[in-house]
C-alpha cells in the first residue's frame, strides 16, 4: 500500500476541514465527546486498572468516531452509536493496538523514572520536598528525563496515528498497521509539524475561556484525524 506525500501547508487544512466536519453537526459531535469523557471518567474510579483499560479501549473508540466521519461524508446520520462502532468491527486488532501502545507508554514512563532518578521519584510520586541542591540535580535529570520520553514518545504515537483508521478502513492487520502509520507520519513530517504548533496554539486559546473552547477543538481534532488519512492515504481510502 503507498502513502501518498503531502505539501506541509496540509498541516492546516486538516485542521480546517475537521472543523468543517464538526460545524455539519455540532450538537451531536458534542454529545459524543462528552459521552467519551465520561467513559474516561467512569474508568478512572476503578483502582489501577480504570486507566490502563481506557487506553486498551481508545482505539475501538476512535475507530467508531471514524465511522461516524465515514457516515458523514457520505451524506449519512451522525450518531451516538456511532462511538460504540468500533466493537462491531474488527475489535480484537483495535484492542491489540491499544496494547501495544500500553505497553510502550508503560516502557517509556520506566525509562523516564530511571533515568530521572530517586529524587525526581520522590518528587513525583510521594511530593517529596527537596533541597536547593537536590533541586538543581533534580532538574538536570529532569531535563534528561523529559528528553528521553519524548523522544520515545513521538514514534509511539506516530505508529498509533493511523493505525486503528487503517484497521477498519483497510482491513489491515495491528501490527502492519502501526508500521504503515509511522511510515507514513515520518514521510509527512513537515505536514504533521505544522499540524502539532497549529494545535498547540489552539489549545491554549480553546482553555482560555474556562475551557469552553475545547468543545469545539476535540471534535475537530478527531474530524482532523479523519482529514489527514483521507489525505495521505486517498487511494486506498476511495477503494474502502
Amino acid at each position: 500500500m503507498e502513502v501518498r506525500q503531502v505539501d506541509a501547508k496540509q498541516g492546516w487544512q486538516w485542521i480546517v476541514t475537521g472543523f468543517y466536519i464538526f460545524r455539519q453537526i455540532p450538537l451531536v459531535w458534542i454529545l459524543l465527546c462528552t459521552t467519551l469523557l465520561l467513559i474516561a471518567v467512569t474508568l478512572s474510579l476503578i483502582p489501577m486498572a480504570g486507566q490502563f483499560i481506557f487506553t486498551l479501549l481508545s482505539p475501538v473508540f476512535l475507530a467508531g468516531l471514524m465511522i461516524g466521519c465515514r457516515a458523514l461524508e457520505q451524506g449519512e446520520k451522525l450518531e451516538i452509536a456511532h462511538l460504540l462502532a468500533g466493537f462491531r468491527n474488527t475489535p480484537g486488532p483495535l484492542i491489540t493496538i491499544g496494547g501495544i501502545y500500553l505497553v510502550g507508554q508503560v516502557l517509556i514512563l520506566g525509562l523516564f523514572m530511571l533515568v530521572g532518578g530517586d529524587v525526581l521519584m520522590d518528587l513525583l510520586i510521594d511530593g517529596k520536598r527537596v533541597d536547593e541542591n537536590e533541586l538543581k540535580s533534580v532538574s538536570g535529570n529532569m531535563l534528561s528525563a523529559s528528553l528521553v520520553g519524548l523522544t520515545l514518545s513521538v514514534p509511539l504515537m506516530m505508529a498509533t496515528w493511523f493505525a486503528p483508521l487503517l484497521v477498519i478502513f483497510n482491513g489491515m492487520a495491528a501490527v502492519d498497521a502501526m508500521r504503515l502509520s509511522f511510515v507514513a507520519c515520518l514521510k509527512n513530517i513537515i505536514a504533521f509539524q505544522i499540524y502539532g504548533i497549529t494545535l498547540v496554539a489552539l489549545v491554549i486559546l480553546a482553555t482560555m475561556p474556562y475551557g469552553l473552547g475545547l468543545f469545539i477543538l476535540i471534535p475537530t481534532l478527531f474530524g482532523s484525524i479523519y482529514a489527514s488519512y483521507r489525505d495521505i492515504f486517498v487511494d486506498t481510502a476511495e477503494s474502502a
